[in-house]
């Protein structure tokens, strides 16, 4: 139970934090907004009251995303959105968190429980809880998985996705839309480098080589966008295009008007 010592020994995680990062999300933010406060809804409910610490960082954006973040963020003391021009993901995750960090009560570090996710994704409802009992049972870090919605996808993209990334625990990804972390460890690896891309793999990386206990599962998994086109030049919608590449004619569907 939060406080308390956890099943390895650790004390128990009596604080949360989230940071959501946002580059001209405006089609997308409303609904990641959505589900997060259903998070932190069951979190209150289901770990003693606790109360998560959301953080919204908007990154040089130039579109609604500010408007819309103020609407749904707006009267609940649990958010705070913040404006900034860092042209970074892992630039924006990391002053997140260390916001975040300022503004919590003064416990340990490593009673404190730090969590990531993109303005372009869906959690599940117990996404936090879930990550509180990993936490007390011995994770430093979670790598959450990760599946594009099918909806904005071809099939066949899908199809080639699902076979490259089954869902499993223990699995070998790793998805800044979908990571937790002690902050006692994330402190101890230098936190998220200031990177547009593959931020979340270089911190893993760091915590991996100092011994510390990462734990992947897929009892947490977020649904992200599906989109192709690029807000990073190696991010996930590249990545998502370059499965397309690979595909056969034969499997992708033929121009409009053929």
């Amino acid at each position: 139970m939060p406080g308390q010592l956890g099943i390895t020994g650790q004390l128990g995680i009596k604080s949360v934090a989230v940071v959501m990062p946002a580059h001209n999300e405006e089609q997308h933010i409303g609904k990641a907004l959505v589900a997060l406060k259903a998070a932190a809804d069951a979190l209150h409910r289901g770990c003693q009251g606790m109360e998560a610490r959301i953080v919204v960082v908007l990154d040089a954006c130039s579109d609604r995303s500010a408007e819309i973040a103020a609407a749904h963020t707006s009267g609940d003391n649990r958010f705070s959105v913040v404006n900034v021009k860092l042209k970074s993901t892992g630039a924006s995750r990391d002053f997140g968190f260390r916001q975040a960090l300022k503004s919590l009560p003064a416990h340990d570090a490593a009673t404190t429980w730090l969590a990531t996710t993109d303005a372009d994704s869906t959690v599940p409802r117990h996404w936090l809880t879930r990550q509180v009992e990993l936490a007390n049972a011995g994770a430093d870090a979670l790598l959450g998985s990760v599946e594009p919605d099918p909806a904005d996808m071809d099939p066949a993209v899908h199809g080639r996705w699902m076979e490259l990334h089954p869902f499993r625990e223990d699995h070998q990804h790793i998805y800044g839309a979908n990571l937790g972390i002690r902050a006692s460890a994330y402190l101890s690896a230098g936190g998220f480098p200031g990177l547009r891309a593959h931020e979340d793999r270089v911190l893993v990386e760091r915590l991996r080589r100092r011994g510390f206990t990462v734990t992947a599962t897929d009892s947490i998994r977020v649904v992200t966008s599906g989109r192709t086109h690029s807000r990073a030049p190696e991010g996930f919608a590249a990545y998502l295009r370059s499965l397309a590449t690979e595909l056969p004619t034969a499997e992708l569907p033929a121009p409009a008007g053929s």
